[in-house]
């Protein structure tokens, strides 16, 4: 075990990796069609869920990777997440005493999520994934559109296999490219 590694420093490379992944995570999870076309309330808590479902793909991506350094990968996408959801708050007028623990709220919620979907990916049909996705992603509404949720999960099966397939050089080297929601099929994905 390293210095860097005792007092819990990362790599240079490492850390820039990790924030350029979570860079286009956050810029996948911004396009727009998730909240027109795809009926993802158009909410903090929508932009949340729709974050949190892009994390949880590459950091799923990186979970299956045998690469030993993986795990730091994805350690490093985590805190930069925390870093994000801090500074976000922060911005909006949060309080130094509330800002940890909204961070702590908002990064278990994201372990809950990881949870979830891996569950629903892990299964052979679209149900438990669809469940997880009616669950999180659509929380805040009664009844999401059927259709919506179905688009979704094939998204998220898109995105699973697109991202295995990407070389973990990519990866390490901050590269990570998601599937376009214009790639999926219907009129609604394209709008």
């Amino acid at each position: 075990m390293g210095i860097a590694e005792i007092f819990g420093l990362r790599p240079a490379g490492e850390t820039s990796a990790a924030r350029s992944l979570y860079a286009s995570a956050v810029a996948q999870a911004r396009d727009r069609r998730f909240f027109s076309a795809l009926g993802v309330p158009d909410t903090l808590d929508g932009r949340f869920e729709t974050l949190a479902l892009h994390v949880f793909m590459l950091l799923h991506r990186l979970k299956l990777e045998s690469w030993e350094g993986a795990a730091g990968l994805a350690r490093a996408v985590i805190e930069a997440f925390v870093a994000d959801m801090d500074r976000t708050l922060r911005e909006m007028g949060a309080t130094d005493l509330g800002v940890g623990r909204r961070v702590k709220e908002m990064t278990q919620a994201l372990y809950g999520r990881i949870g979830a979907y891996e569950e629903g990916l892990n299964q052979s049909d679209d149900g438990a994934l669809e469940a997880a996705l009616r669950r999180k992603l659509y929380g805040t509404l009664d009844m999401p559109r059927l259709a919506d949720l179905a688009a979704v999960a094939q998204y998220v099966r898109r995105q699973h296999v697109a991202l295995a397939e990407q070389p973990i050089s990519e990866l390490r080297a901050g590269r990570v490219a998601f599937v376009p929601l214009s790639d999926l099929e219907g009129p609604e994905a394209q709008a």
